[in-house]
């Protein structure tokens, strides 16, 4: 038989017996996406994702829309929001600097379809940028902490300008967006940040009303808590296990994680 001959026989029956994969882009890209989306059910790693993480059962979702989303205030170049004023019973995480790169809250944050905050200084990361597009990948929200982490407040308006304004360009370079929320280093500001950042583009200036020292939450979580999880701790608990001290403290208040852009 000649060689056309045996090629056109091998494809017609691979596609007989159903071997032939589907060459349909769109189909291939939606089962990257089903792979890469987890559930807040019981679907997924080994059917019950959330015991994997700790949790004794799935979250429950957010609120597809606010039900008290934070006015901007207009009195003012920015608002600053340290806990935001919802009946809904959500919380917020998020996470700074990017000191800290476990690979398994990738993992976790892709599973359990966690909406986490990162806001994300230059010099911190490094070259760790590509751990944080595979968080960004996977639903994490990216946002500004200045290029070289400086106590902001004080300083003259071109020196605080550049800080943000600067690693909003840098953000957009690397991640392809301009990030609405930032976060000033250790939480100092002053009129002069609020005016900054509004000029770079940001729309909320945000700090937070719960933190997590060491494994453990400081006091327990109220709904509209924005919760600061630290990273970059040498010793104790990675940043998989406090997220996992946070999310059990939720469920033990019937609370759930909920998207920060959603609410500002």
């Amino acid at each position: 038989m000649r060689p056309r001959a045996l090629v056109a026989v091998g494809l017609a029956t691979a596609l007989l017996t159903g071997c032939a994969q589907s060459v349909d882009p769109i189909e291939r890209l939606g089962r990257k996406a089903a792979q890469r989306v987890g559930s807040y059910g019981p679907a997924g790693a080994a059917g019950l994702p959330y015991r994997h993480w700790g949790l004794t059962a799935p979250l429950p979702a957010p609120p597809h829309r606010p039900a008290r989303p934070v006015a901007m205030d207009p009195g003012g170049p920015l608002p600053v929001v340290k806990r935001v004023p919802t009946s809904d019973k959500v919380v917020f995480l998020t996470y700074d600097d990017g000191a800290e790169r476990d690979p398994r809250f990738v993992d976790m944050v892709r599973e359990l379809r966690l909406p986490v905050s990162l806001f994300l200084t230059n010099t911190v990361v490094g070259p760790g940028y590509g751990h944080f597009a595979r968080l960004q990948s996977v639903g994490a929200s990216i946002q500004n902490h200045t290029l070289d982490h400086p106590a902001l407040r004080g300083l003259p308006y071109a020196g605080q300008r550049a800080e943000i304004c600067g690693q909003q360009e840098k953000l957009h370079a690397r991640f392809g967006i301009r990030p609405s929320l930032f976060r000033p280093p250790y939480g100092t500001y002053d009129t002069t940040t609020r005016r900054a950042a509004a000029d770079c583009g940001l729309s909320a200036l945000v700090l937070w009303s719960a933190a997590v020292e060491g494994h453990a939450l400081e006091r327990p979580l109220r709904a509209g808590d924005i919760v600061s999880v630290a990273s970059g701790e040498s010793t104790g608990a990675s940043l998989t296990e406090r997220t996992t001290a946070v999310l059990r403290e939720a469920e033990r208040r019937g609370l759930t994680v909920a998207s920060l852009d959603d609410y500002l």
